[in-house]
């Protein structure tokens, strides 16, 4: 049997069934009730027509037959790809979104991607530090082969039985300690995370409160917007809402908020202070837009205790930090000892491929059937199934999750060694593949210095290494690139940014943050663009 024999983990399909499939013209039940003919003498639509007359196009050919209607595509995938920067610049400008963001001060324009680089329009090949998205390295050939392989065969909804989705939800079950068993399969982390509010809802009927950390960023629905602080409280953010209370972000740098059943009291007494009960509280097991937080060991085994006597239901958030990249674990949840009621995935969970899932247990699916049928679109479509499993696959026979830990032990070794040279390098902290830089002012205050931060990630980018900002205020390098990065890797990234930091730091860099120092810290705005 080939390798296209059986292309669908659970779905095999017999040569000879392939070959009389492709072959055999197809018995259609005309809709009069008469006995079946084959497509060579009826349309299927009425009885006896020849096929060249049907209102149908055969199978495998489009309006204008197959060859136009391919041929077309590809053209069209042609001129794309020809397009040059300036036009294409020109194009986003006009026809996307405003605030639908690029990175870097000059954007770069991405043609390809291949393990742990980029390639940009004119062949320049780039690090890549941060695309955590392309969890086992930017288009794996067993990921690829993958879903291409099942988008040439099916790709449909989940209101058909298909072995994709369960084994999907099997493997992902077998990974996870009991009792989270039950899959929800949906397109994207934010849809994961509303997802997982509902459940809550109704897993805690009349509790319609939230608790979240403080920095923490969940998803881009409006729902989740208002439970995010790192969204709520930068540009364009509304505030706290009443039903939001919010656990002060661990600073185990600076040495803050590291009492997790202090503040999840607090949290409590304030919602009951306004009449109302938490149903959930939500945190990512690293905080990543929060700053690559690690929260102090038996923080959240704290919170959750005080959570549960509440009443409340504890989600993690493993969007960004999940499927082995803690290096330690392949939850990061486990790392903190909980288990948690619901866990909520996405980004790293498709390699790209658009999808989600939550998982939880038992008694709160359950509550989560009232009578109203859940259904995504396109979550848990074959395809889907066949990334997912693909990925899981790649994580398991690439001994992705101990190279994590191997890799990330020895880069923030480098990292802490160039931190003893420069003091604007705060504090090196993370685990695995999940490791963040921060940058302060050097002094003994430790203040953020987000200007720093942004001058070094441009430097970077024009040493063709690719990193991003990120925390509340925006003074954290964050690294967390694709599983496949290595020691090889880390050392490019640490003498470049040896290179860059030997520069020494422009002054009016400096001069930026202590002006914003001087206004309060706004969340708001960005120092290196205030006016002096």
């Amino acid at each position: 049997m080939t390798d296209e024999a059986s292309p669908v983990p659970g779905e095999p399909i017999k040569e000879s069934t392939k070959t009389a499939a492709s072959t055999a013209p197809t018995a259609r039940l005309h809709t009069n009730g008469s006995q079946p003919t084959t497509g060579t003498e009826s349309n299927g639509l009425v009885p006896g027509a020849p096929a060249e007359s049907a209102r149908i196009a055969p199978l495998g050919t489009g309006p204008f037959g197959a060859a136009a209607a391919f041929g077309g595509a590809a053209a069209r995938n042609e001129s794309v790809a020809a397009l040059n920067t300036a036009t294409v610049a020109a194009m986003r400008r006009k026809l996307v979104g405003p605030n639908t963001a690029v990175n870097y001060d000059t954007p770069l324009h991405i043609v390809r991607g291949a393990g742990a680089y980029l390639y940009d329009i004119d062949g320049n090949k780039y690090l890549d530090c941060v695309n955590n998205v392309a969890h086992v390295g930017h288009c794996h050939p067993q990921v690829v082969s993958a879903v291409s392989k099942q988008m040439s065969i099916l790709n449909t909804n989940a209101r058909y039985l298909h072995g994709n989705l369960v084994s999907h939800a099997e493997a992902l079950a077998a990974s996870m300690p009991e009792p989270l068993e039950v899959t929800y399969a949906v397109c994207s982390g934010s849809e994961a995370n509303d997802l997982a509010f509902r459940i809550a809802r109704a897993a805690r009927p009349g509790a319609e409160h939230v608790a979240v950390m403080g920095g923490a960023y969940h998803g881009h629905t409006r729902l989740l917007i208002d439970m995010s602080p790192f969204k709520y409280e930068g540009p364009g953010g509304e505030g706290r809402k009443p039903w939001v209370h919010v656990l002060p972000c661990p600073d185990p740098y600076r040495g803050l908020h590291m009492d997790g059943k202090a503040a999840a009291r607090a949290a409590i007494a304030e919602a009951e202070a306004e009449g109302g009960r938490i149903c959930a509280f939500f945190a990512e097991s690293i905080l990543s837009c929060g700053g690559q937080i690690m929260p102090p060991k038996g923080y959240l085994a704290d919170v959750h205790a005080a959570m549960r006597a509440h009443g409340a239901v504890c989600v993690a958030d493993e969007v960004q930090c999940g499927f082995g990249r803690a290096g330690s674990h392949f939850w990061a949840f486990d790392a903190q000892g909980v288990v948690p009621d619901i866990v909520t995935l996405g980004k790293s969970i498709g390699n790209g491929f658009p999808m989600g899932a939550v998982v939880t247990r038992r008694e709160h699916a359950l509550a989560f059937s009232n009578g109203m049928e859940y259904f995504a679109t396109c979550g848990g479509c074959t395809a889907a199934g066949a990334a997912g499993l693909a990925v899981m696959s790649v994580v398991a026979s690439e001994g992705l999750q101990a190279r994590a830990a191997d890799t990330g032990d020895y880069l923030m070794a480098r990292l802490r060694e160039l931190q003893k040279l420069y003091p604007v390098l705060g504090d090196v902290r993370g685990t695995g593949l999940m490791v963040g830089i921060e940058v302060v002012d050097g002094s003994m205050a430790k203040h953020h210095a987000p200007s720093v931060a942004h001058w070094i990630r441009e430097a970077m980018v024009a040493r063709r290494v690719l990193l991003a900002t990120d925390g509340p205020y925006a003074n954290v390098l964050k690294i967390k690139p694709p599983m496949c990065f290595g020691r090889a890797e880390s050392d490019h990234l640490v003498e470049q940014l040896s290179q860059v930091l030997a520069e020494g730091v422009p002054e009016e860099m400096a001069a930026y943050d202590a002006a914003w120092h001087a206004r309060g810290m706004p969340k708001t705005v960005k120092p290196w663009l205030l006016k002096l």
